[in-house]
């Protein structure tokens, strides 16, 4: 489909959407629209609701409420114009790269060619390699192939980087950025809150199954991720540090660090000063604007520690 046609359309609705499992709430109520073009991010802590939510608009799930997918029911939508990478996806291991993404490929009337496909997920020189020999990071990619083989309008990506080293991930967010520049909607889901924001136009964010806050990402960070902060690295009393910069010291629940919240960077010097002056030893002072990890913590209260 043309770009300009592809940008008419509002890609994804979803309208006061409930679903439960028993007792357990899924859904509670979830309204959405994602405009043709857009990199939506979706995130909260496990069992907030988002393979819920993604499952309600690919069709495989039952539930209350109405959702579309380019301006028709899950159920009705050509197949060829969504695309999907679940977070859990086990192809055959004797099938090469090429194989995997040839029989994809296979399934679709118009169907991109394989050697282009496997030239934008980074295979082209592990093309012919089997998918039990590849690298954790090149399954990955390969799997990410396999959903792009149509060529979607809608693209449907849960955890895409799992696995990726460095340079594969920036490589796949650049590609993702191109397909988003060609009209092409992207869904992610992801617990990098640095990937989420680097890629996304917006991010919703999910909490006991209801939509806490939507927005971009620098619209978040404004309104839900506090003051700029110093993070104290070392084997230090919070106490010190607490009487030094007359402020409260909390510990960070990422990795126990002191953290100190609206500080300004002037007094990052004195802090150095009076600490060495008194002789107490420390690693290391970063002092850092709010980031989206920020927001992410303080409207779940959860840790991210652990949920790669």
């Amino acid at each position: 489909m043309a770009e300009a046609e592809r940008r008419d359309e509002t890609a994804l609705v979803v309208d006061d959407v409930r679903k439960r499992y028993g007792d357990t709430v899924a859904l509670d109520g979830v309204s959405l629209s994602i405009p043709s073009g857009e990199v939506f991010g979706l995130v909260g802590p496990n069992g907030a609701g988002k393979t819920t939510l993604v499952r309600a608009l690919t069709g495989t799930t039952r539930h209350e409420g109405a959702v579309s997918v380019l301006g028709a029911s899950p159920g009705t939508v050509d197949a060829g114009r969504v695309g999907l990478l679940p977070q859990s996806f086990d192809p055959a291991n004797r099938l090469t790269a090429r194989e995997l993404l040839a029989y994809y490929a296979g399934l679709y009337d118009d169907a991109r060619g394989v050697d282009a496909v496997l030239d934008d997920v980074g295979l082209p020189n592990d093309a012919d390699t089997w998918y039990e020999n590849l690298s954790g990071g090149q399954q990955r990619r390969a799997c990410v192939g396999t959903a792009l083989v149509n060529d979607p309008d809608v693209l449907f990506l849960d955890e895409p980087t799992t696995g990726i080293d460095p340079a594969g991930r920036r490589s796949l967010w650049s590609l993702v950025d191109e397909l988003a520049a060609g009209g092409t909607t992207v869904l992610l889901t992801s617990h990098s809150m640095a990937e989420v924001e680097r890629l996304a136009d917006r991010v919703g964010l999910l909490r006991d199954g209801r939509l806490v806050a939507v927005g971009t990402p620098e619209e978040l960070i404004a309104e839900h991720g506090g003051d700029s902060h110093l993070i104290v690295d070392g084997d230090v009393d919070p106490a010190v540090v607490s009487n030094v910069l007359d402020a409260d010291v909390e510990s960070d629940p990422r990795d126990g660090r002191l953290v100190v919240r609206d500080v300004a960077l002037a007094d990052v010097g004195r802090l150095v000063s009076e600490l060495e002056a008194a002789g107490v030893d420390f690693d290391s002072f970063t002092w850092a604007e709010p980031d989206l990890e920020d927001v992410y913590l303080r409207l779940t209260g959860d840790s991210l520690e652990g949920r790669r």
